[in-house]
């Protein structure tokens, strides 16, 4: 049924929490910011995931996530002014490639899957960030090709993202395409907005949405075996 897989990279196939924490605690040290404690991390992952949103959402740019992100955290924790808000961002985007870790053995289900689907990754970020880390996790020998949402000029879930990544990928058809991602504003968003099928990979049981389409749910991301047959 299915011929080409469209898979997110942060938080579905590499651990994005565990790489922004260890980023953080680096940056704070680097900036004399104090320790980063638990709740400073629980803190900048609300503020950070509600920042991204609004890109998804057009209403922010992207260069205004990075900068007000961390003018929203160092208010927070009362540390507005120690350091230039773009600096830190910095730090932070450059640390995040220095974690590596694959989430639910990950790395050996493309394995798996690479030689019978055409297996291509679809992710918003920095090109650069992105490709380092690609390359680092040997991710880059398994996918055809990375859609970076920098590379493209749009983000997910905007409809001119997947356009593009559909004009760039093997022949086939809509039917024949499936997205996996545990995102559902820019994932399961953007397989509506594109009309493509998806996948919801959710490991923490959320709720299912009402106001999205999603054809199936897994908390594994070996139970797409099933799903693919």
């Amino acid at each position: 049924m299915f011929k080409v897989l469209l898979w997110d990279l942060d938080n579905t196939i590499l651990d994005f929490n565990l790489a922004q924490a260890n980023s953080l605690k680096a940056a704070f040290e680097r900036y004399g910011l104090g320790i980063c404690s638990e709740e400073i991390i629980d803190c900048f992952a609300r503020i950070n995931t509600a920042h991204w949103q609004l890109l998804e959402e057009g209403r922010i740019t992207k260069d205004e996530v990075y900068k007000f992100r961390f003018e929203a955290l160092l208010n927070e924790i009362g540390k507005t002014g120690a350091v230039d808000p773009f600096e830190l961002n910095s730090a932070f985007e450059n640390g995040i490639c220095n974690t590596i870790s694959f989430l639910d053995d990950s790395f050996n289900l493309l394995c798996s899957l690479k030689d019978e689907y055409a297996l291509y990754c679809i992710t918003n970020g920095a090109t650069d960030i992105q490709k380092k880390r690609l390359q680092d996790s040997r991710l880059n020998e398994l996918f055809i090709k990375a859609f970076i949402s920098d590379e493209i000029g749009f983000d997910k879930p905007n409809k001119e993202f997947f356009d593009f990544a559909l004009a760039n990928i093997i022949p086939c058809k809509k039917e024949e395409i499936l997205i996996i991602g545990d995102s559902l504003t820019s994932d399961m968003k953007g397989a509506n907005n594109a009309g493509i099928k998806c996948c919801w990979y959710n490991p923490n049981s959320a709720p299912k949405p009402n106001n999205l389409r999603i054809d199936y749910e897994i908390k594994e991301l070996a139970e797409i075996q099933k799903i693919l047959g």
